[in-house]
């Protein structure tokens, strides 16, 4: 299995890690754990709402690898299109976390840069 394929199971996972942090808090109740979101306190909103984002921007990232993949591109740069992306979607997170707002945007920008690249490669 090559590298690009393995970050799609990275980047699939990710919106589970914000979610165990926005869930972390006293009142959290498993039995409607989304009532109540637009009360949480800000940390954990802003890791909810990295993790919507996170689930937004799974599909378009999973189907440019596999179109790279199927295209036959060169392994190498989707290789590295795909860990740079994973990389961007890491450092976004934590960049929503720590209520950093233009590095955020800066890092949804690069991972958004890195799914056109795939679709370029692949072309």
């Amino acid at each position: 299995m090559t590298t690009a394929y393995w970050m799609v199971l990275v980047a699939g996972l990710l919106p589970f890690w914000p979610t165990v942090a926005s869930k972390l808090r006293r009142d959290y109740d498993n039995a409607a754990p989304r009532a109540g979101t637009d009360r949480l306190p800000p940390r954990q909103q802003r890791a909810y709402w990295a993790q919507l984002n996170a689930f937004e921007a799974f599909p378009l990232f999973a189907a440019a690898v596999i179109i790279a993949q199927l295209a036959g591109a060169v392994q190498p740069r989707v290789d590295a299109l795909a860990v740079a992306f994973v990389a961007c979607r890491v450092l976004y997170t934590l960049a929503y976390l720590y209520d950093k707002p233009t590095l955020r945007s800066l890092l949804w920008t690069g991972g958004l840069l890195c799914v056109i690249g795939l679709f370029v490669v692949a072309a």
